[in-house]
C-alpha cells in the first residue's frame, strides 16, 4: 500500500514522528517514542498493518501540499469535481503543549461541497496486534492493547466496520472539522481532551520562535532552514538524543535485504548534527545533546557504544518482524540494531570534534565533558591500532579502515587543542601532564595512515590498509584537517573517487563489486549515498573547483522531495530516493555545504572589493 519514499511528508513532536502520504494516509507512526512499536505500520506492509487516511471520498492524491511557512505543519489540498478541501496535519510538541504524543488533523472546506472520509485501522506492535476498540462514555473512541491506549477525539460521528473505524462528512466553504489521535498509558485515568485550534496556534508559535534563532542568511536559506527543522524534529526532547531517522527497514536496495532500524541515536550522526546546529545558532540543542552524551556514556567510556536508545539505553537487540512483508517486498523488516555491539574507532573522533565545535561556538564549558574527553583519550591511546567495523558498519571482518584511523587522529588533535586553549579545570590540568605523549600519538597515527593507507602509484588514499579499493569517507580527510586541501594526495583522492565511485555524478560509499564483494557481508547493491555526494561538493570547493561544487550542490538539492526532505540514498537507476527517511545524515551535510559555499562566495566578494582575507574554516563556525 506504500507510496514512494519521497511521496511522504514528515510531521513530529520531538518525541516521535509520523509519515503522511500524498494520498492523505498516515502509514507510519510509533507511539509514544521514536523507537516504540508502531501503531501504523502500513509503510512496511499492507493496510492490514495499520494506517489512518483522511481524503476526499473520490480518492486520489493531493493536488498540492506544503509546510505552513517555516514549520512542521503540513497542508495538503485536493481539487475534486465537487470542490476543494485542505487537510492540515501536525503533532503538537508534547512537552510544550499537551503532555502526550498526538496527531491533529483538521479538514477545511475551500470551495464546493466535498464528501470526505476518515478511515483508521489501528494495529499495535508493528501491525501485529488488533486492539480492543470501544466508545468511551465521553464519546471518544479508545483502542487498548496491553500497556498502550490510543484515544480518537472528533466532532464527527464514527462507526466501525471490518475492524476499521470510519467517519463520513461533507465539507463546505469555511467548515473545519478536527480529529485528534493521542497516546496514553492504558492503566491511567483517561487523558483530557485537546482543543485542536488552540494547539494549532501554539504549534505555529513554537516553530516561529524556534526558527527565529537561525543565524544563517545565505542564498540557500530555505533549504538550510528546512533541514534544520528536520533535525529538530529528529531530536527526542525529553533527553536531547537525536535519532538517525524516524523509520526502520526502508530499503537501500528496493527488494533487497539492506534494511536497517535507524530509530536510535548514533553518536556519529548526532555529533555531526550538533556541529551543524551550533554553527547555525542553536546552542540549546547542542547543550542538551552533550548532557545526553554524559548520561549515556556515564562512568564507562571504555565501553562506549556507537549507538544508544533515545533515553540512553544500551540494549538494542535486533530481531526480524517476519509478519511484515517489507516496503515493496524488501525483507527482512528489522527491529533493533545489532550494530550497536560493533567497535567503530571513528566515533571517538566525531564525539570529540563535536565537543570542540561546541566550544568554538560559545557553548559553556563543562568539567564532566572535559573529564569524559580525557577518559576517551586514555582508551584511544591503547586501542587506536585495532581493526574495526568502520563508519559503514560492515558485517564482514574487521579491518584497518583509513577513515577510522583519521578520526582517531581527530580525537587526539582536538584534545590537544583543548589543552592548549587552557580552560583551567582539573581535567585539563591532568591532560597537560600528558601533552607531549598526546602529540606523539597524533604524529604516530598520521605517519601510519600516510604510510599504509595511501597508494602512491594511483595517488590516492584507500579504503583500508593494503586495499586497492576506494571509500567515500576519505573525502573527509581535508574537511577534518588531517591534510590541507592542496596536498597532492588529497587532490588525487578526490579525483579518484569522482572518477571511480560516482554514478551520474553522485557518490557511492564504496564498491559492491570486485574486491569489496563481501566486505559488508551482504548481497545486492545500493544507491548513491547522499551524504558522500555533499562531501564531494565540499571537497571540490576546498580545492578551488567552486563552480563545479555549486553545480553538484544544486543537483543534490533537486533530489529533495517537494517538501525539501531527503532519504539516505538516491538510486540513479530507478530515479528515486531509497533508504530510511528523512535521514539526518543527509540533511547535516546539506547544511554544511551551504555554509561553506556561502562563506566562499562572501570571501570572493570581499576579494573583489579589495580585501585579501580568504575564507577559512573559522568562517563556518
Amino acid at each position: 500500500m506504500s507510496n514512494r519514499i519521497e511521496d511522504y511528508a514528515l510531521i513530529g513532536d520531538m518525541q516521535t514522528a509520523a509519515l503522511v502520504g500524498r494520498d492523505g494516509s498516515v502509514d507510519w507512526l510509533c507511539l509514544p517514542r521514536f523507537d516504540s512499536p508502531a501503531i501504523f505500520a502500513g509503510l512496511l506492509g499492507t493496510e492490514d498493518n495499520g494506517y489512518w487516511k483522511i481524503a476526499p471520498l473520490s480518492g486520489g492524491v493531493s493536488t498540492r501540499r506544503q509546510y505552513q511557512g517555516d514549520s512542521l505543519i503540513l497542508e495538503s489540498e485536493w481539487e475534486t469535481p465537487r470542490g476543494t478541501i485542505r487537510v492540515t496535519d501536525f503533532m503538537p510538541p508534547s512537552d510544550e503543549l499537551i503532555g502526550a504524543p498526538a496527531i491533529v488533523r483538521i479538514v477545511e472546506g475551500i470551495s464546493g461541497q466535498v464528501p470526505v472520509r476518515s478511515e483508521i485501522r489501528m494495529r499495535f506492535h508493528y501491525g501485529k496486534v488488533v486492539p480492543w476498540v470501544r466508545r468511551h462514555d465521553d464519546g471518544r473512541t479508545v483502542a487498548v492493547a496491553g500497556p498502550d491506549s490510543v484515544w480518537l477525539q472528533s466532532d464527527t460521528d464514527h462507526y466501525g466496520r471490518g475492524m476499521t473505524t470510519y467517519a463520513d462528512l461533507t465539507v463546505g466553504p469555511g467548515d473545519r472539522h478536527a480529529f485528534v489521535l493521542s497516546w496514553w498509558p492504558s492503566h491511567a485515568q483517561p487523558p483530557l481532551g485537546t482543543d485542536a485550534e488552540e494547539v494549532l496556534q501554539d504549534t505555529q508559535l513554537f516553530w516561529q520562535d524556534w526558527v527565529s534563532r537561525c543565524t544563517y542568511d545565505g542564498p540557500w536559506r530555505d533549504a538550510v532552514v528546512r533541514s534544520l527543522i528536520t533535525l529538530k524534529a529528529l531530536t527526542y526532547a525529553p533527553t536531547g538524543g537525536i535519532v538517525a531517522a524516524p523509520t526502520t527497514s526502508l530499503p537501500e536496495d528496493v527488494g533487497g535485504v539492506r534494511n536497517w532500524d535507524y530509530r536510535y541515536t548514533w553518536l556519529r550522526d548526532a555529533a555531526m548534527t550538533l556541529s551543524s546546529l551550533v554553527r547555525t545558532g542553536f546552542l540549546e540543542e547542542a547543550t542538551a545533546w552533550r548532557e545526553w552524551l554524559l548520561r549515556a556514556v556515564a562512568g564507562d567510556p571504555e565501553n562506549l557504544q556507537i549507538m544508544y536508545g533515545v533515553g540512553g539505553e544500551r540494549r538494542l537487540t535486533e530481531y526480524e518482524a517476519d509478519w511484515l512483508p517489507g516496503y515493496e517486498h524488501s525483507s527482512p523488516v528489522r527491529i533493533g540494531n545489532a550494530a550497536a555491539e560493533q567497535f567503530q574507532l571513528d566515533v571517538y573522533g566525531e564525539v570529540v570534534d563535536a565537543l570542540h565545535h561546541g566550544r568554538l561556538a560559545g557553548m559553556e564549558g563543562h568539567d564532566n565533558a572535559h573529564q569524559l574527553q580525557l577518559r576517551l583519550m586514555d582508551f584511544l591511546e591503547d586501542n587506536w591500532r585495532k581493526p574495526d567495523e568502520g563508519i559503514w558498519e560492515v558485517r564482514g571482518p574487521r579491518r584497518h579502515f583509513v577513515h577510522s584511523k583519521v578520526m582517531a587522529w581527530v580525537a587526539v588533535d582536538r584534545t590537544i587543542k583543548l589543552l592548549e586553549a587552557g580552560p583551567g579545570d582539573s581535567a585539563a590540568a591532568h591532560l597537560e601532564r600528558h601533552l607531549e605523549r598526546l602529540r606523539g600519538v597524533r604524529d604516530e597515527i598520521h605517519h601510519e595512515v600516510c604510510e599504509y593507507g595511501y597508494d602512491a602509484e594511483r595517488n590516492t588514499f584507500t579504503q583500508y590498509y593494503g586495499s586497492l579499493e576506494l571509500d567515500a569517507s576519505l573525502l573527509l580527510i581535508p574537511q577534518v584537517g588531517f591534510l590541507p586541501p592542496d596536498d597532492k594526495r588529497v587532490v588525487g583522492t578526490i579525483e579518484a573517487i569522482q572518477h571511480e565511485l560516482t554514478e551520474d555524478g553522485f557518490v557511492r560509499r564504496y564498491p559492491t563489486r570486485g574486491e569489496s564483494v563481501g566486505l559488508d557481508g551482504l548481497p545486492g547493491d545500493e544507491g548513491a549515498f547522499l551524504a558522500c555526494s555533499f562531501w564531494l561538493a565540499d571537497d571540490l570547493a576546498m580545492i578551488g573547483r567552486v563552480e563545479e561544487a555549486r553545480e553538484l550542490f544544486e543537483r543534490l538539492l533537486a533530489l529533495r522531495n517537494d517538501l525539501g526532505l531527503l532519504a539516505e540514498e538516491w538510486d540513479p537507476r530507478l530515479g528515486r530516493q531509497v533508504g530510511n527517511f528523512p535521514q539526518a545524515f543527509s540533511h547535516v551535510p546539506l547544511i554544511d555545504t551551504a555554509l561553506r559555499l556561502t562563506s566562499l562566495s562572501r570571501a570572493e566578494k570581499r576579494a573583489a572589493g579589495g580585501s585579501s582575507r580568504a575564507a577559512s574554516d573559522d568562517d563556518l563556525h
